[in-house]
């Protein structure tokens, strides 16, 4: 059988690396509001929203209370609010169309 190119990782290791990897993700997104939101959900079908949400779940998991405001506040890198009001841009009839089928997608 051949031997996988990717070299063995640690566990300890792998989750340093996800962190970091997740954190370089993060400020990457906050480096480009203009990259809306619904644009991310309709190409990838998850956005800035989702990683709220699945950061507010990890916290449960370990047994971190951390409220949805609080986590899309360290996600965006600023309150939701300045966020939405600086940088959100009003979606087009196209893009709303186009998201009705990827939250779908999003959901199977």
């Amino acid at each position: 059988m051949n031997k996988s190119p990717i070299p063995e990782i640690s566990d300890a290791d792998r989750t340093e690396i996800e962190a970091a990897l997740f954190r370089k993700l993060i400020q990457h997104l906050q480096n480009y509001p203009e990259v809306q939101n619904i644009d991310l959900m309709n190409l990838a079908y998850f956005c800035r929203n989702c990683f709220s949400k699945w950061y507010v779940s990890e916290a449960a998991e370990h047994n971190i209370e951390l409220n949805y405001d609080q986590a899309r506040e360290l996600v965006y890198g600023m309150p939701y609010s300045a966020y939405k009001e600086k940088f959100q841009a009003k979606a087009t009839q196209a893009q709303l169309s186009e998201f009705e089928h990827a939250q779908k997608k999003a959901t199977d």
